[in-house]
């Protein structure tokens, strides 16, 4: 067996990145940007009014100003401001020439066209002067899976289309005699699949494009049938039939086909059946069939796996820390992911781990990482997890 460190970076090796899109900025949110872009403006492109209220060209309390125009945002006030003078300002336009503050409306008293300034004037400028945000040119960098923050900012900074990464098309096959479809009537030996639409959701909200194929049933033309819809996906996810077992045909089969198998198994649990390898152009991943260890398998395998053929940084899931509210027994020869529960108060195991329990793994919202031979753990110790998505 090989550790998961191990087993990632011969997964990375197998990674080629996606070729570059472009798309309108709208459809953006969510994808990699494949490289850096830059404002085509400044930001704000003018001196502008941070605050209701007044121009003026200098400002003391007791002053008296003639007003003798208005700005709005989009309508300037186009001649300059001389001492006495004051133009009625709304916040984000234009700040006219000449002018130095900005008197807020709350801190003046007007009686037609003149103003008094108050005693307890505004200290501030409230002007923001052109650029405050971003100057032109100013460069938003990649990679980087954009939020809706970002789009924000690219829109402000003019940019209508964005290059980003391909979304990765994935291939999901189930296999097995024993899976029926959710809808189906399964016989009295057969489950419901599961493993390829958590997959399939996992996948798609983390920049992949997967698609499901038919279940391959638990014979070798049944597998090459399979394996021939693959189309033109860069990446193949089978699931089940990845052991040893006399029903176990997908390292076979693959190898028929051409694969050349990177690993079969890793010290981990859930999840120790495990392969990868390449079909011509296609990368596959052989995962375990346990409905839980292809999940736990997804997060620690595969997520990493898409954000690289994204362009992302070649890295484990991230883990963070939190404090044990229950002590753990010594961890085994394997790495062990836990289904645990994270709280304001800490982080505590599922009490059952069995690999085939969905309904603890939808109730969990972070896995407890225990690292080969891991001593035993008191309450209030700091712990590893990964946060699931």
């Amino acid at each position: 067996m090989i550790s998961v460190a191990e087993a990632l970076a011969q997964l990375f090796s197998l990674v080629r990145p996606m070729e570059t899109e472009e798309i309108p900025l709208v459809s953006a949110s969510g994808r990699t940007l494949a490289r850096a872009v830059s404002a085509k403006r400044d930001q704000p492109p003018f001196p502008s009014s941070a605050m209701d209220g007044y121009a003026v060209a200098d400002a003391a309390p007791g002053m008296t100003f003639t007003v003798i125009g208005e700005s709005a945002a989009g309508h300037r006030f186009d001649r300059a401001v001389a001492e006495g003078q004051a133009v009625r300002i709304f916040t984000g336009a234009p700040v006219p020439a000449g002018a130095t503050h900005v008197v807020i409306q709350e801190d003046v008293t007007r009686d037609g066209d003149l103003i008094t300034v108050g005693n307890r004037l505004d200290q501030g400028a409230n002007i923001r002067p052109a650029g405050t945000d971003f100057a032109e040119n100013a460069r938003f960098d990649a990679p980087k899976t954009l939020n809706p923050f970002d789009i924000a900012l690219l829109a402000s900074m003019n940019v209508a289309r964005v290059p980003v990464a391909r979304k990765p098309k994935v291939a999901l096959i189930s296999t097995g005699d024993e899976l029926v479809m959710p809808g189906e009537t399964p016989g009295p030996d057969q489950i419901i699949v599961s493993n390829t639409f958590g997959l399939h959701a996992l996948l798609s909200a983390n920049g992949a494009a997967p698609r499901i194929l038919p279940i391959a049933r638990d014979n070798k033309d049944s597998l090459r049938h399979a394996f021939s819809l693959i189309d033109d996906a860069d990446l193949v996810i089978t699931i089940g039939g990845a052991s040893v077992g006399d029903h176990d045909l997908v390292a076979p089969v693959a190898a028929e086909l051409g694969m050349d198998r990177a690993f079969h198994k890793v010290a981990m649990r859930p999840g120790k059946p495990l392969m990868s390898g390449r079909l011509a152009e296609t990368m596959m991943i052989g995962l375990p069939g346990n409905p839980v260890s292809a999940m736990v398998c997804g997060q620690v395998f595969v997520l990493p796996v898409i954000r690289a053929m994204l362009g992302l940084p070649r890295q484990a899931a991230p883990r963070r820390s939190a404090l044990l509210k229950d002590a753990l027994p010594a961890n085994g020869n394997r790495e062990h992911y836990m289904r645990a529960i994270l709280d304001t108060d800490g982080l505590r195991a599922a009490t059952r781990q069995d690999s085939s329990l969905l309904s603890v793994l939808s109730g969990a919202n972070a896995l407890l990482v225990r690292p080969v031979d891991d001593p035993a753990r008191e309450v209030g110790e700091r712990v590893e997890y990964i946060p699931l998505n």
